[in-house]
């Protein structure tokens, strides 16, 4: 329960918006407002699957949009008396951290290097020219960044009001998280569901790590195709020569075969021959496959270990050997691969992939086997999401997770998973659906970096002191977390760590996620806290950006139906880009991205809000400040209204409303509870604010201008105006309150005790019931005539009107208002004809 706060002694006489979330953010951290109860049961829990915001320096306006969605829903279930399970969690672990780690002190990890606990980074860091460190002491300098990240974005949460639980905060890389990324790993590896092997891998020569399918996405890329001349074979058409024609030439000494469509006339002369690579001279066999395409280039194709992805393909299915001439840091390897000859190699040995490609094409224009210039061409290349160069295809030994994409009944499981799951928007589903379909392999979850979770696996040594991988030592569940780097195995002391008949451990780490898949498993509890766990697992609400559902969604659907069987939450909602105004994503990256503290204190929080919730789920939203004014000028009316609400004292909560304006203008705000209750329920916020904010205009516009002198009197009309006064506000303060956290909290402190945010989500029933809804808009539309009359003849909305004539069929029902009508129009003559066959309102001025 939250301290019930004493009723303020007066309403400020010019009350504001500046410094309320100083005050509020305070005053909700000092009380426990948001503080969660673990005392109830899983039906009255409503937990919600925070996403880690990936620590990598600064948050940008992006983040405010989709973590505020995620918050008008928090704060929605609290009021409608759910106990909201609703923890932060930062994403620490990872390649950008890396990067900024080595930019910002100047290092470069070295696992080779011993660790030196009096280390310090240079004064002046050099990116360009990195000192070398441990292993150890990049993990604590990556700890030390992101500590400080963590703080800012702490701060900057706290100032957008986020009603999160802030003694339940985690991060993917603590002590909590590795032991459960672990745990699953090692559960996964018992069951069969984790695996090992070699082959050809998508690789980052930037980062130099392995990149999982999930993490790709194709870019324009420049590039030349070069007509090249093969050997070739007497007795056939191709005599003198197979022309093929490619944009890698530096992969000729990888050159495993030569492929041609099975149905081309052209080449099928061929098939089964051998001929000669140019330059290398190594004898290659051409082969037949349906993938070949008869009408690119010349028709007929080189294979190579590896060029593109067709390439793996190829190689695997026709059984092809291995040349591999890449290496991990994106230049040719020093040795040969066998049966290549090592003079012409040694020409390319040791440069980079565009400096042997450059040389190949010399060294083929030399010997003549390059035909004509060759030819520019763009060419969609893959590249990793993060990275800035074209990755390679290396072979690699890696860690894989089952994930359907070779296995149709794992496939299908999980694409009913998907059917489970209530998707927000529904259209959403379908993304998810397609890249089920679409996998091409399982899960690569190794990473060939350093400050990530561990695999918690080492190997015994043979007597060479070569690893054995096919019998790798696990420790067991009690010891996690575990780093194999710097911990010995069950059974080995440390000094036999790289020794024949010793061990030496795992060197790679999870990727991303592998370990952000498991957040529904470290927020709950899952094996460290079973009590928590039964109360917030499977979690409510899973809020996501659209992009990565390919990714973090559906790794989490994967862990949890491997571990549990279910899903991991029952909603998804999901949430669009936010676009700049070339209607470009957002980007840090592309450097097109607002920071957004800035905002928060020139427009406040509440404004910034309110634009944030203006985002339709799952519609990508351009950044405006116009649509952040108008949310500022909102809260401040919202302060104005309720000054004038409560301005008559604070002992008439309970009066009874009597007068049909006041009846009228309560039915139609049920409706608005109504309808804002179904759309919250549904999680369209968007709707629930656009529908509140409606008729607050209305009720500020109209209504208040209708009663104003009314409301100043002493009868039981102008009782009846001050208890709907007070009684519409009591809502509408309720209504708003997921969305405008700070004015809301502010105006509900000067007349009830507690907090608005643990009162309890309005019901129509609290507005009133027996009122004519279609009384206040058909008054109001009299009165905007007026006032548009006046505004026609330039006079003062205080001028006097001589005559106001009101006929049709609504001029009975608008004849209840009319001394409200007189008041606020300053009107001496209304004339109602109910008999009027035609609407019509005429206004006479007065003078």
């Amino acid at each position: 329960m939250t301290e019930q706060r004493p009723r303020p002694a007066a309403i400020p006489e010019k009350p504001t918006l500046d410094g309320l979330e100083q005050v509020w953010a305070d005053r909700w951290e000092a009380d426990g407002t948001y503080r969660f109860d673990r005392t109830r049961t899983r039906e009255q829990v409503y937990s919600i699957d925070t996403p880690p915001p990936t620590v990598s320096g600064s948050l940008h306006v992006g983040h405010v949009f989709s973590y505020t969605h995620t918050d008008v829903v928090a704060r929605f279930q609290r009021m409608r008396g759910r106990e909201v399970f609703y923890p932060m969690g930062w994403d620490d672990n990872g390649l950008p951290t890396e990067r900024r780690v080595q930019i910002n002190f100047g290092v470069r990890c070295d696992p080779a290097l011993p660790y030196d606990p009096a280390f310090e980074p240079p004064e002046r860091p050099d990116p360009k020219r990195p000192v070398g460190v441990s292993r150890r002491n990049f993990i604590a300098l990556c700890e030390r960044l992101t500590a400080e990240d963590e703080k800012a974005y702490e701060e900057l949460w706290r100032r957008l009001g986020l009603s999160v639980d802030w003694s339940m905060t985690y991060a993917t890389i603590d002590a909590a998280s590795r032991a459960a990324s672990q745990r699953a790993f090692l559960r996964n590896l018992a069951r069969g569901e984790a695996y090992a092997a070699e082959g050809p891998t998508l690789w980052d020569v930037g980062f130099r790590t392995a990149v999982a399918q999930a993490e790709l996405e194709d870019r324009e890329w420049p590039g030349a195709f070069h007509r090249v001349r093969f050997g070739g074979v007497p007795g056939t058409p191709y005599a003198d020569g197979v022309v093929i024609e490619t944009t890698r030439p530096e992969l000729l000494p990888a050159c495993v075969a030569l492929v041609a469509h099975p149905d081309d006339e052209r080449y099928r002369p061929l098939v089964g021959a051998m001929v000669t690579t140019p330059v290398f001279g190594v004898e290659v066999p051409v082969v037949a496959h349906p993938l070949a395409e008869r009408d690119k280039g010349s028709g007929i194709a080189m294979i190579c270990t590896f060029g593109d992805v067709a390439d793996v393909v190829w190689w695997r299915e026709l059984d092809l050997p291995t040349r591999p001439v890449i290496g991990w840091d994106g230049r040719v390897l020093a040795t040969p691969p066998q049966g290549v000859p090592a003079g012409p190699y040694a020409e390319l040995a040791g440069r980079t992939v565009h400096g042997a490609r450059e040389r190949v094409a010399e060294m083929l224009r030399e010997s003549g086997a390059l035909e004509g210039v060759p030819r520019p061409v763009s060419r969609p290349v893959k590249f990793y999401e993060k990275g800035d160069r074209p990755l390679e295809i290396i072979p690699t030994r890696q860690w894989y997770i089952r994930n359907g994409g070779r296995d149709a009944g794992l496939r299908e499981a999980l694409l009913e998973r998907g059917r489970e799951l209530s998707w927000h928007p529904p259209y959403m589903r379908v993304r998810y659906e397609n890249w089920v379909r679409g996998l091409a392999g399982d899960w690569l979850i190794s990473r060939q970096r350093f400050f990530g979770v561990p695999i918690p696996v080492w190997y015994p040594l043979d007597a060479t002191g070569e690893p054995i991988h096919d019998a790798p030592i696990v420790p067991p569940e009690d010891a996690l977390p575990v780093d194999p780097s710097s911990d010995a195995p069950p059974g080995y002391s440390e000094d036999r760590r790289g020794k024949p008949y010793g061990f030496a451990g795992d060197p790679d780490v999870m990727d991303t996620w592998a370990t952000s898949s498991m957040s529904p498993f470290i927020v709950s509890g899952w094996e460290r806290d079973p009590d928590l766990f039964a109360r917030v697992f499977p979690m409510d609400l899973r809020p996501q950006a659209h992009e990565i559902i390919r990714t973090w969604l559906f790794a989490s659907v994967v862990r949890a139906h491997l571990e549990n069987g279910v899903l991991p939450w029952r909603n998804a909602a999901i949430s669009g880009w936010i676009l700049d105004p070339d209607r470009k994503k957002m980007s840090k990256s592309k450097g097109n991205a607002t920071t957004p503290m800035g905002l928060l204190e020139e427009y406040g929080s509440d404004a910034v809000r309110y634009w944030a919730a203006g985002g339709r789920p799952g519609t990508d939203t351009a950044f405006e400040t116009g649509q952040i004014k108008v949310g500022r000028r909102l809260a401040i009316k919202i302060l104005n209204a309720s000054r004038f609400a409560l301005g008559f004292g604070v002992g008439e909560d309970g009066g009874e409303v009597t007068e049909a304006l006041d009846l009228s203008m309560l039915a139609r705000l049920a409706a608005v509870v109504e309808d804002a209750t179904a759309a919250l329920e549904s999680y369209d916020y968007t709707r629930a604010l656009e529908g509140t904010e409606r008729f607050f205009w209305e009720f500020c516009d109209d209504y208040l201008e209708l009663v104003k002198s009314r409301a100043y009197g002493s009868d039981d009309g102008a009782r009846s105006a001050r208890a709907a006064l007070r009684r519409a506000l009591d809502v509408l303060l309720r209504l708003f309150a997921p969305f405008l956290p700070f004015v809301t909290e502010e105006v509900w402190s000067w007349w009830r005790p507690g907090t608005v945010h643990r009162a309890p989500w309005p019901v129509p029933s609290e507005a009133g019931a027996g009122g004519d809804p279609g009384l206040l808009p058909a008054v109001s539309e009299v009165l905007r005539e007026i006032r548009r009359a006046k505004s026609t003849a330039r006079v003062s909305m205080r001028a006097g009107v001589a005559l106001l004539n009101v006929a049709g069929p609504d001029a009975g029902l608008i004849g209840s208002a009319r001394d409200d009508l007189c008041a606020a129009g300053v009107v001496e003559e209304f004339l109602l004809d109910p008999e009027g066959a035609e609407p019509r309102i005429e206004v006479t001025l007065a003078g």
